[in-house]
């Protein structure tokens, strides 16, 4: 067993650490490589553990620092998101509790007056009188009163309607999770 190096060992590691092996290198050196058992082993050693770095690398595929950047950006994003989204149930209960409150005014409305508005004969007359209430509105303007029950009905009905449809709408969108 051989303890001292061999003198062209140093001349070889610099060339393997520069990735010269073996095309940048003389020809001598070369042959001096085949037979030097310690040159040798040096070239065959550096070449496994370049190979397994190149192997290492490829297969961990370095995202590039866009992507990075832009991930941490949408992290940011939707953590801003989902502390936004947290009022919303507040937000969810009130629009509740306005569309329950409506139905139940509505309801109660109801109840106290008769609910004659269920019967076929009620809306045949609501029908009829309505020719006449619109035409009396026009003259009832000026004094700011509604004219005629008809009339009435036919503001209140599309106002109670939107009053639900939105409320609906509002917390169909705050519960929708996409």
């Amino acid at each position: 067993m051989n303890l001292t190096s061999c003198p062209y060992e140093k001349e070889v590691r610099q060339l393997m650490a520069r990735g010269q092996w073996p095309d940048a290198c003389p020809a001598e050196l070369r042959a001096h490589v085949g037979g030097c058992r310690s040159c040798g082993d040096l070239v065959l050693v550096s070449e496994a553990f370049q190979q397994a770095r190149v192997e290492s690398v490829a297969a961990a595929r370095p995202v590039a620092p866009a992507v990075l950047l832009w991930r941490a950006q949408l992290r940011r994003r939707n953590a801003a998101v989902e502390r936004v989204a947290r009022p919303l149930l507040g937000a969810q209960v009130f629009a509740c509790a306005v569309t329950v409150l409506a139905a139940l005014g509505f309801a109660g409305f109801e109840a106290r007056n008769g609910a004659d508005w269920l019967t076929w004969s009620f809306w045949q007359d609501w029908l009829a009188q309505l020719p006449q209430a619109a035409a009396s509105q026009w003259d009832g303007l000026s004094s700011g009163s509604l004219a005629g029950s008809a009339w009435g009905w036919l503001v209140l009905v599309p106002v109670l309607a939107t009053v639900l449809l939105l409320g609906g709408v509002v917390v169909y969108l705050a519960t929708d999770k996409q």
